[in-house]
């Protein structure tokens, strides 16, 4: 019974793989026939999926348009296609429409296409609707961070830009909006060299990059904001305010990062025109010329961007003349590769002196004094002080995507700066800052007190005011200016491999750099502009950078993020110092022309960060980070100079760690964030103001000890409806030096306790409409290495702006009237304070210390009020096709 049974059953399991033995080859004939398919997920550049992207996907032959669209997990899919060629096509708001041309399907097969979408046009704006998404407090914001961001970053767009600052803008006016962040000009906006902190952190503290490109001096790493990179050209900002992740890079990670980055090609022919006109005789004319995308397969297409600033400055004499221009070409020679060439050439000419005005000339000729046309024998003689500064800056970018979620962006550039400064210095028996006449040290530059031209014999000139000759020796006549130069050209390329898979993003690269500089200063006769023989110091001298890094974001979840990564950062510096007149290194043994010395180090420098969102409009964030910052080239030096340093240790370092949370509801935007820092070897510069200093005019450096700086920093927009919104950011500070032995309550210097924006704005009907006031609290500046010596009082400022701008007119769309008033009250403030004295110890303290005020001491003050007038012209030539 029981093998009855068994037969029965094997007859049946028989059966039943007969059945699918025929059966199942003829199904999978009958799939295969009718169904290749296409999926993938759709990605921005960070990795981060992007939901409701549409997808069409379009057969060549038939020309059939098939639709869907990415779900949650941005995931998509197309089945039962048959054989052929297909294309497909990615839009989302706020990206780049993305095609991926040409995929060959075979009968039953399974592609998988993974796309990543790249940030739409800053030209139109709509880099904020790729953070914004569909709130409308997020779209008019001034300044936001992302839901997706893992660090503290102030996202400013194109219309802030545009539409909330004045024509004459540079980027340390535009970043005044972020938190935390306080920028000046004494001169007006955009007239002179801008200043920015943040957080403590100085300028050099810092980096600035150009369309991800470091730029920045290589002496102490400072930016120029009057020379590089004017408004004009300027389509957005981020500010990240961290050391960033280990794909971060540049010369001082330290503090963070100001991102700037050029307005796309538009796809469209347009002419543009601006003359604006000002406060203080400004005069600026701007055009702007795209060809659109020409070609037959309308893939290359260029803007050119030209202009010319002339202004008498809000201080007096302080002229400057900037002409300057632009051009980025793109070239898309296939659907998966970008090449874009990029060339901004700046010729810069000022009469702006080497000092602040004293605190006499302040009290005595007005808040607005600088110098003086009438008085040939005075220092501030204007004809005495010039600046000529041309630069250059450009790159090719080549950025592929490949198969398998493989994307390649190489950047190689150069750039270079060329600051030929000449400027007299002041009567070294000066001790009121008036000395005998009515504008400034009446008497002092004449031939019978300055010259360095020898009636034969040796010519032997002092070294300094008031120096000491040799015995048996007598001077010659003093020098009463400097021939100054600051020069340097840098090669550099930045190479990134990424890969964009399910799991997340990897990225590993290089930033490589190689700069030669060019420094010297001349003692010089300003009547005859003879320079000393022997110069108060001259160096050539070459710097290699490396920062190699490799990080992961990994998508745990569709909701967590996480990053970590590490980066090696080495510089080597190799200096060659000719002797001078005693200022630097002297006289070098064996009558030798030169000296050289050279100096490499390195920093490891991990990351780690985190998002996860705790629903579609909110999120939160951690960081944690390490930062570095290359010394200053005058620590290298033999002698004098840098001496009072010591032995070089490590590079400047910080840690940070921070947390914060982001959040878009449609009428509400919020994003805050808490921090800490800490500071290590921390080198201060201090420029010798005291003309009877033997190194009056250079920069000493100390030591400083360690300092750890605790903050708050948050911001909001609410639309109010009606066009109207508010926006107000806060930040709260505190940053104190800490190590053993030092006391408590010694401040950071250049650190305000608070800092407050407050901006009501109306957008709509073409009408642009902003008043926004800026508040700091009160911070110190220091004397050398004695901090807490002056004491700067808290300021604000509030500027007014009234747009009209035509849309949609076809033809002459975006064409503008624009009205801005900056500094509306008038308020009259001091930014910064150089003591002249040098400061006193409180009994045998290395800390505590009291500087008494001078006549001497040199101020940075805010600028008065100004107006600016503004007529754009938009022409759209094809739109009346």
């Amino acid at each position: 019974m029981k093998i009855h049974r068994i037969r029965r059953c094997a007859m049946l399991v028989f059966s039943i793989v007969a059945v699918f033995s025929i059966a199942l080859p003829a199904t999978l004939s009958a799939q295969e026939s009718s169904g290749a398919s296409i999926a993938g997920i759709v990605t921005d550049s960070s990795g981060r999926v992007v939901e409701k992207a549409a997808i069409a996907l379009r057969n060549q032959a038939s020309r059939l348009v098939q639709h869907s669209v990415s779900d949650g997990q941005g995931h998509f899919t197309f089945t039962g296609l048959v054989a052929g060629r297909y294309d497909l096509i990615i839009t989302a708001a706020g990206f780049r429409e993305t095609t991926q041309a040409n995929l060959k399907l075979s009968e039953g097969q399974a592609q998988n296409v993974p796309v990543q979408l790249m940030v739409g046009s800053l030209e139109q704006n709509v880099e904020v609707s790729a953070i914004a998404g569909d709130s409308i407090a997020a779209q008019q914001a001034l300044s936001q961070n992302s839901l997706d961001s893992q660090v503290p970053l102030s996202v400013i767009g194109s219309k802030f830009i545009q539409n909330f600052t004045p024509t004459t803008t540079d980027y340390s006016e535009i970043v005044n909006i972020a938190p935390g962040t306080i920028s000046y000009n004494s001169n007006g906006v955009g007239l002179g060299q801008g200043t920015i902190y943040f957080r403590g952190f100085i300028d050099g503290d810092f980096d600035i990059t150009w369309d991800g490109i470091p730029e920045g001096d290589t002496n102490n790493f400072t930016h120029h904001s009057w020379s590089w990179f004017p408004g004009p050209w300027i389509g957005s900002v981020q500010f990240d305010r961290s050391p960033g992740t280990a794909s971060t890079i540049g010369p001082a990670t330290y503090g963070g990062s100001i991102n700037l980055f050029s307005p796309d090609v538009p796809t469209e022919q347009s002419v543009q025109p601006e003359i604006a006109y000002g406060s203080f005789n400004t005069l600026l004319y701007d055009g702007k010329y795209s060809t659109g995308m020409l070609g037959p397969k309308k893939n290359i297409g260029l803007t050119l961007d030209i202009h010319r600033l002339t202004s008498d400055g809000f201080e007096t004499e302080n002229h400057i003349e900037r002409t300057a221009g632009d051009i980025k070409v793109l070239y898309k020679p296939s659907d998966n590769t970008t090449i874009t060439g990029y060339s901004g050439v700046v010729h810069l000419f000022s009469n702006a002196p080497n000092v602040s005005p004293y605190r006499a000339q302040v009290q005595a000729y007005g808040w607005n004094y600088m110098m003086q046309k009438n008085d040939p024998t005075s220092a501030f003689f204007q004809a005495y002080n010039l600046n000529t500064i041309p630069t250059d800056f450009e790159y090719i970018g080549v950025r592929s995507q490949l198969s398998h979620g493989w994307l390649v962006d190489v950047k190689p550039y150069t750039y270079s700066y060329n600051n030929a400064q000449y400027y007299p210095n002041d009567n070294p028996n000066d001790t009121t800052g008036l000395a005998t006449g009515p504008n400034s040290s009446t008497g002092w530059i004449t031939p019978a007190n300055c010259s360095t031209v020898a009636d034969g014999g040796t010519l032997i000139v002092a070294p300094y005011p008031g120096a000491t000759p040799p015995p048996g020796e007598t001077y010659s006549k003093l020098p009463c200016a400097i021939d100054k130069l600051n020069s340097y050209r840098k090669y550099g390329e930045t190479s990134t491999v990424s890969q964009n898979s399910k799991y997340g993003v990897f990225r590993t690269g290089i930033w490589y750099e190689w700069s030669k500089s060019d420094r010297f200063q001349y003692p010089s006769d300003p009547l005859t502009h003879y320079d000393q023989p022997v110069p108060k110091f001259h160096e050539n001298y070459w710097i290699n950078s490396y920062n190699p890094f490799i990080e992961y974001e990994w998508h745990a979840t569709s909701k967590l993020s996480i990053t970590a990564g590490f980066k090696y950062a080495f510089y080597n510096f190799a200096l060659q110092q000719f002797a001078d007149d005693g200022s630097v290194v002297g006289a070098l043994p064996n009558n030798a022309a030169y000296v050289n010395s050279e100096r490499g180090f390195g920093s490891s420098l991990p990351s780690a960060s985190a998002n996860y969102r705790l629903t579609n409009n909110w999120s939160i964030y951690g960081d944690f980070g390490k930062g570095d910052e290359i010394p200053p080239s005058s620590l290298f030096d033999v002698a004098g100079g840098g001496a009072e340093v010591g032995t070089i240790g490590s590079p400047m370092l910080t840690t940070t760690y921070q947390g914060g949370t982001v959040a878009k509801y449609n009428r509400f935007t919020f994003d805050a964030d808490v921090f800490r820092v800490k500071f290590q070897n921390n080198y201060i510069a201090l420029a010798v103001a005291n003309p009877n200093n033997p190194n009056y005019d250079l920069n000493e450096y100390y030591l400083g000890p360690d300092s750890t700086t605790l903050g708050f920093e948050a911001e909001a927009n609410v639309s109010l409806g009606y066009g109207l919104n508010l926006y107000a950011n806060g930040t709260v500070d505190k940053a104190q030096y800490v190590g053993s032995g030092v006391p408590s309550g010694l401040n950071v210097a250049d650190t305000p306790s608070y800092t407050q924006d407050v901006a009501l704005t109306y957008q709509g009907h073409g009408l642009d409409l902003g008043v926004i006031e800026k508040r700091v609290g009160s911070y110190y500046d220091d004397n050398g290495s004695y901090h807490n010596q002056a004491y700067v009082a808290p300021y604000n400022n509030v500027n007014l702006f009234l747009n009209y701008t035509i849309r949609k007119n076809r033809m002459f769309d975006n064409s503008k009237i624009q009205f801005s008033i900056n500094n509306l009250f008038n308020s009259m403030n001091a930014t910064d304070i150089f003591p002249a004295n040098s400061p006193i110890p409180v009994g045998t303290s290395t800390y505590f210390a009291t500087t008494p005020t001078s006549p001497l001491d040199q101020f940075n003050l805010t600028a008065g009020r100004s107006f600016t007038v503004t007529f754009k012209m938009g022409i759209f030539p094809n739109r009346n096709r």
